[in-house]
């Protein structure tokens, strides 16, 4: 099976590398990795090749890159995966487009689109009767000092994080969090000037820290059936500026509930292919809220991988090996993921029964941190983990105060 296909995979995170390991432990086969720049936790790597061009995520340079690899390779089968927003939107936008010996699990872009843009998304949400925050739509046209019909803190994002990016702007962050109104039409305008003219989303503030927060993985089926769901519990997320809302230790956990309802939502839809929901849980009201969907495995994924449901291994099932999973697949097991220093972790978890957990799991060797495979450890590269790993002392620190 190794023998008649290749993972390509765009990007150069932890997503990247997640599933580049997860492609290696399943076949033993190494991944090619295309990208903007080179960078992080794909540095280094003997399991994975890496080509990178600035404008990766362009429709002309992704063409030449993604079916001039296909070409030179084309007595095999080339598996397409996008590890961040904009490959994936490059990758929908140009199936058609696409040698006819790659295998790329998505959607079209006008399929995909409104589930992306926050705004259209919680209409979705409305509609099939899955929760989130009290939600107020700022618009290019929309006076700055519109009441949200909500009061502070607010939380302050993009409906669209792939345009976004495209217009930087000094304090650009990934997610605002403001404290009174006339920060939040400051952010709002500082957004808007950038250059940027799509919806901004203005939400309430749910109280709680990070142990409040889940993260949703799942795999539908070419027929739009959901195969598998995986739920994570987050523990800790990253604080620096543009790295909040990152998970950095994740419990699984097992809720049916909140299994069935967004596998209601999913196969309604008809969606196909990874997703990935964040959700928070709202202790005034005890309802899981929905902050978004992402239409591709997150950069969490290997906790689902761990948890003995690897994700590259759905993809290879499906359209090369003709396994068809019968039933959807509901993980139960519980395993730790962890991608800090275990000490940096056990300093800022706040919640004791979860850190108990976290010591039994460990103890029993029930954990990975994905970064390090035993099978990847040129001395440069565990020197470079090692320095990355140190580094979360002083930003956790800085971020979330001495402990």
């Amino acid at each position: 099976m190794k023998d008649s296909f290749i993972p390509v995979l765009m990007g150069n995170d932890i997503n990247v590398y997640s599933m580049a390991r997860a492609f290696h432990q399943e076949y033993e086969i190494k991944s090619m990795v295309f990208c903007k720049t080179v960078s992080g936790p794909c540095n280094n790597s003997t399991i994975l090749t890496l080509d990178a061009h600035p404008k990766m995520d362009t429709k002309d340079v992704f063409l030449e890159k993604i079916n001039g690899f296909a070409e030179k390779n084309k007595e095999k089968k080339i598996i397409l995966i996008g590890c961040g927003d904009s490959y994936v939107e490059v990758i929908s936008s140009n199936l058609k487009y696409l040698r006819e010996n790659i295998i790329a699990p998505y959607m079209s872009f006008d399929l995909i689109e409104p589930l992306t843009d926050k705004k259209t998304f919680y209409e979705m949400c409305e509609e099939n009767g899955i929760d989130y925050p009290s939600t107020f739509i700022y618009e290019k046209v929309t006076s700055p000092d519109a009441d949200p019909g909500f009061s502070a803190p607010y939380i302050i994002k993009p409906a669209d994080s792939v345009e976004y990016w495209r217009f930087p702007f000094e304090g650009q962050n990934k997610v605002f969090l403001v404290d009174t109104r006339e920060e939040l039409k400051k952010t709002v305008s500082d957004i808007f000037a950038s250059g940027y003219s799509k919806s901004i989303i203005v939400q309430e503030f749910i109280p709680g820290d990070d142990s409040n927060m889940r993260v949703l993985t799942s795999y539908s089926d070419r027929k739009g059936k959901v195969k598998l769901m995986a739920l994570g519990h987050v523990l800790l997320e990253e604080h620096t500026p543009k790295g909040i809302g990152n998970h950095a230790v994740i419990l699984n956990e097992y809720n049916r509930e909140l299994y069935d309802k967004y596998k209601n939502l999913l196969e309604k839809l008809d969606y196909r292919g990874f997703s990935n929901f964040d959700i928070k849980y709202d202790p005034r009201d005890g309802k899981y809220k929905a902050f978004e969907i992402n239409p591709r495995q997150g950069r969490s994924n290997f906790y689902v991988t761990n948890s003995g449901y690897n994700l590259a291994k759905m993809v290879v099932d499906e359209f090369l090996s003709g396994k068809e999973i019968q039933d959807t697949v509901l993980v139960s097991n519980k395993k730790l993921w962890i991608v800090i220093p275990k000490q940096v972790a056990f300093t800022y978890i706040t919640d004791e029964e979860c850190k108990n957990e976290m010591k039994e799991l460990i103890s029993k060797g029930e954990y990975v941190n994905p970064l390090f495979y035993e099978k990847d450890r040129s001395l440069k590269r565990t020197l470079s983990l090692f320095k990355s790993q140190l580094s979360h002392y002083a930003k956790y620190k800085k971020y979330m105060g001495g402990k």
